[in-house]
């Protein structure tokens, strides 16, 4: 269904809240800032939160972009929190959760926001991913889910060209943090992004607790978006290897019943946890080794591994 089939004039489009986290990544914020401007859906606030940067090159974006509204947090939130933070400013009925390392397609919007006017169990939807510059080779088109005796969540289409093979929509199990659309009806249902994750999971929690309550997700092949991801998070790194470790055992512990968690906490503690200890320790990463093993500790109440 086409949105302009859906809707009779402009004043009947829902308000889409645009949220964008910015930390230490002006310049990145910035290139996305530049593509927004090119969309050409009209109802749009855009909202940027910045995670307590080091420096306040953030605060120049409002000279060049005067339409965005700034928040600038005290401490660093992570992806929930900013998020949050971002929500709670916003005043549309429908929210985009965006990365600064993203640019998107100029009409990627209406494909979205017509799945929520066409369907009205719709609570998110996220669009088809496509990594940045690299011969259109696909991040996300959809997902069957989080494993649960592994807690590894497997994207269709993952490093595939993209050749319109995925341009349909389909329900998915998981959405994609990088771009998400949410309606405020699930946020004032189901509550906000879980802020104890901080960062990595947080979505996939959330998308668990939107299906509890009846809600249906969606992948949108016909929106799309480039993601230059390995530019803002070195993966591998302390902080990388401590939330991914902690965070995956997290998730599993909200979102697998028992007795089932026990069998999928015991495959990755004795499958996942000694092929990650192997695999950092022959690249000789011992400061992330220490800091994955930390974050698996974490659930034993053990707040610290010795340095």
């Amino acid at each position: 269904m086409l949105l302009q089939n859906k809707i009779a004039t402009t004043e009947d489009l829902p308000l889409v809240s645009i949220v964008i986290l910015n930390y230490n990544k002006t310049l990145l914020t910035r290139e996305l800032l530049i593509s927004l401007r090119r969309i050409t859906y009209p109802e749009v606030e855009i909202i940027l939160v910045d995670n307590a940067s080091d420096d306040r090159s953030f605060l120049q974006l409002k000279d060049e972009f005067p339409e965005i509204n700034i928040i600038a947090s005290r401490t660093n939130l992570g992806y929930a929190g900013g998020n949050n933070l971002g929500i709670k400013a916003s005043s549309g009925s429908l929210i985009l959760l965006v990365n600064n390392d993203t640019e998107v397609a100029r009409g990627f919007l209406e494909p979205m926001v017509d799945i929520f006017l066409s369907n009205p169990k719709t609570g998110m939807v996220s669009p088809k991913i496509v990594y940045y510059q690299r011969g259109e080779a696909i991040q996300y088109a959809g997902s069957d889910g989080i494993n649960p005796w592994t807690g590894r969540g497997k994207k269709t289409g993952n490093r595939e060209v993209d050749a319109g093979q995925y341009n349909y929509v389909k329900s998915t199990a998981l959405v994609h943090g990088a771009c998400l659309l949410v309606s405020r009806k699930l946020i004032d249902d189901v509550g906000m992004l879980d802020e104890s994750y901080f960062i990595y999971y947080e979505e996939h929690d959330w998308a668990e607790r939107a299906k509890l309550k009846g809600y249906e997700l969606f992948y949108a092949g016909t929106s799309k978006i480039y993601h230059k991801e390995s530019m803002t998070m070195v993966k591998d790194s302390p902080f990388h290897s401590y939330y991914m470790s902690r965070n995956r055992l997290l998730f599993l512990r909200r979102n697998v019943p028992y007795p089932a968690f026990f069998l999928s906490a015991l495959i990755f503690l004795l499958v996942a946890v000694p092929k990650k200890i192997l695999m950092l320790g022959m690249k000789a990463n011992f400061s992330s080794l220490k800091a994955y093993l930390r974050g698996v500790l974490w659930h034993l109440g053990v707040k610290s591994v010795a340095a």
